[in-house]
C-alpha cells in the first residue's frame, strides 16, 4: 500500500470517528434544557462581568448607570411574564420589542444574548464582553443544547438589542459629548477642581439626558445649600466646621464605613512625579451588586432576577439625572477647597474628593432610590451580607435592611470629609422621591 493511500485511509477513519462522536453528543429537547437556561446564575455572572469592564474602563458614575440600564431593560422585555412586568409604554420613548413565535428560540438565551450585545456596544473594552458572551454560549453548547436553538436565540436577542439600542440612541447622550465643559470662575462659592488630579467637572450636562420615569430632571428639586458665608456663626461656616471636626476626630468604625462606600472610580495616587489611578467600582455598580445578592438569597428565577436588576438600574439612571441637575445648578464648592483656603491649608479628607460639585450627595440620592426600589421588591426587613467589593480588596458588612445600607452609604460622605451635611439630608430626600415615583409608576410588587 502506498504512503499516500495509507494517509488517506487514516484521515477517513479519523473523520468517521469524529462524526460518530458528534452524533453521540446528546441533543437535548426543550423540556431537558429549560432548567439549564432558566438559571439566574448566568445573569448574575453577566452582570458581574459588565461591572468588571466598567471598572476597567473607568466610566463615571452617571455614565455607568446608563451602561447598566439598557442591557437590563432589553433582557427584561424578552422575559417579562405579563403586562405588569413589561416596561414598553412606561419608560419614556420605549416601544414594544419585536415578537417572535419561533419554536426554536429560547427566550432565556435570547435575553442573555441581548444583554451581552448591548453591554458590548456601550463600553470601550469590547473584546472583554465578547469573550464573556462566548464563554456563556460555549458552555450551553457543551451541555448539549441544539445549535439551532442557540443560533435562533442569539438572532432574536440581537434583534431586540438593536431595538433597544435605537431607543438608547435618542437619549441625548451622544449630543452631550460635544457640549461645553464646566467653566471655572473666581467666585469662592462656586465649585473648582480638587487635588490631587484637579480634574474638570464630570458630566455637567447630564440633566439633558432623557429620563426613564421622571417627568424631567428637575421634577424633584430640593432645598438649595446654605448660602456661602464664612462669617462667625453663619450656617455655612457651621456646616463646614462640622466636616472639619468629624474628619479630625474620626473613629475606626466611621473610617471603615467611609472606605467601604467610597466607590470613586477617579481615585488618583501620587508617588513622586508619577500619578496613577486606582480602579474602583462606581456607586451604581455597588447597588447592582446588592441586587444580585438579594436575588441569589431569595433564589429568584432568571426572569425575576433580571427584573430586580432592571428596576434598580432604572432607579440609578433617574437618580443620577436628578442629582446632577442640582449639582450643576448650585455648583457649590467642596469642603476640601473651603477648609484648605480659609481654615486649615494642611487638612486632607479621609476620601479623595470626586470631580464634580457638592450638592446634593450622589451616594445619598442613588443609594436611597435603589434601596426604596429594593424594599418594594423584597420587603422592609431583608437581611443581607454585602460582599460586593470583596474582590476589590474591601471588607464585608451586614445590614438588616436595604434602607439601613443606604443610610450608611449616605452618612459615609460626611465621614469621608467630602460632603456637607445638607447635601446628605437633602440627597436622601431626593432619592426617596425618585424611588417612590418608580415604585408607583412601574407598579412594583414583591417578587417571588
Amino acid at each position: 500500500m502506498s504512503t499516500l493511500k495509507f494517509k488517506y485511509i487514516c484521515c477517513l477513519l479519523i473523520l468517521i470517528s469524529l462524526s460518530a462522536c458528534k452524533s453521540d453528543k446528546p441533543q437535548l429537547t426543550k423540556s431537558d434544557y429549560q432548567p439549564i437556561v432558566d438559571n439566574a446564575t448566568d445573569f448574575h455572572e453577566a452582570l458581574d462581568g459588565l461591572t468588571d469592564v466598567i471598572v476597567h474602563d473607568i466610566f463615571s458614575p452617571p455614565v455607568a448607570s446608563r451602561i447598566y440600564a439598557y442591557p437590563c431593560i432589553a433582557a427584561n422585555e424578552i422575559l417579562a411574564e405579563n403586562k405588569t412586568n413589561l416596561l414598553a409604554g412606561k419608560l419614556h420613548g420605549l416601544t414594544p420589542i419585536p415578537i417572535t413565535n419561533d419554536t426554536l428560540v429560547s427566550k432565556e438565551i435570547a435575553a442573555l444574548a441581548a444583554f451581552y450585545k448591548i453591554g458590548t456596544q456601550l463600553i470601550f473594552s469590547e473584546d472583554k464582553m465578547i469573550a464573556k458572551a462566548q464563554n456563556y454560549f460555549e458552555k450551553l453548547d457543551s451541555l448539549g443544547i441544539p445549535r439551532s436553538v442557540l443560533e435562533n436565540s442569539k438572532k432574536y436577542g440581537a434583534e431586540v438589542a438593536n431595538h433597544i439600542l435605537a431607543w438608547a440612541k435618542k437619549d441625548n447622550y451622544d449630543k452631550t459629548r460635544s457640549f461645553s465643559k464646566f467653566s471655572i470662575s473666581d467666585d469662592p462659592a462656586r465649585w473648582k477642581p480638587t487635588p490631587p488630579a484637579y480634574m474638570e467637572g464630570i458630566e455637567p450636562h447630564w440633566n439633558k439626558i432623557r429620563t426613564m420615569v421622571l417627568d424631567s430632571a428637575s421634577q424633584f428639586r430640593i432645598l438649595p445649600p446654605p448660602p456661602f458665608d464664612l462669617k462667625e456663626g453663619s450656617d455655612f461656616r457651621k456646616k463646614t466646621l462640622e466636616v472639619y471636626e468629624v474628619v479630625n476626630k474620626i473613629t475606626k468604625d466611621q473610617k471603615e464605613i467611609a472606605s467601604f462606600w467610597d466607590c470613586n472610580p477617579f481615585v488618583m495616587n501620587q508617588t513622586g512625579h508619577i500619578m496613577f489611578a486606582t480602579k474602583k467600582i462606581t456607586p451604581g455598580g455597588h447597588w447592582m451588586g446588592i441586587s444580585n445578592i438579594a436575588s441569589e438569597k431569595a433564589e429568584l428565577s432568571l426572569a425575576n432576577a433580571i427584573r430586580v436588576s432592571t428596576l434598580v438600574s432604572i432607579s440609578l439612571f433617574d437618580g443620577f439625572i436628578a442629582c446632577w441637575d442640582e449639582k450643576y445648578r448650585s455648583s457649590l464648592v467642596r469642603p476640601e477647597t473651603v477648609i484648605n483656603e480659609y481654615i486649615d491649608e494642611d487638612w486632607v479628607p479621609i476620601l479623595q474628593t470626586p470631580p464634580f460639585p457638592e450638592h446634593t450627595s450622589g451616594h445619598s440620592v442613588i443609594s436611597t432610590a435603589a434601596a426604596t426600589t429594593l424594599t418594594a421588591l423584597f420587603g422592609d426587613s431583608f437581611v443581607f451580607v454585602d460582599d460586593v467589593e470583596k474582590k476589590y480588596g474591601l471588607g464585608i458588612r451586614a445590614f438588616e435592611s436595604f434602607k439601613a445600607a443606604s443610610a450608611e452609604a449616605a452618612i459615609s460622605r460626611l465621614y469621608g470629609g467630602i460632603h456637607y451635611m445638607p447635601a446628605i439630608t437633602e440627597g436622601v430626600l431626593q432619592g426617596e422621591q425618585v424611588g417612590a415615583l418608580i415604585v408607583e409608576e412601574l407598579q412594583l410588587e414583591k417578587v417571588k
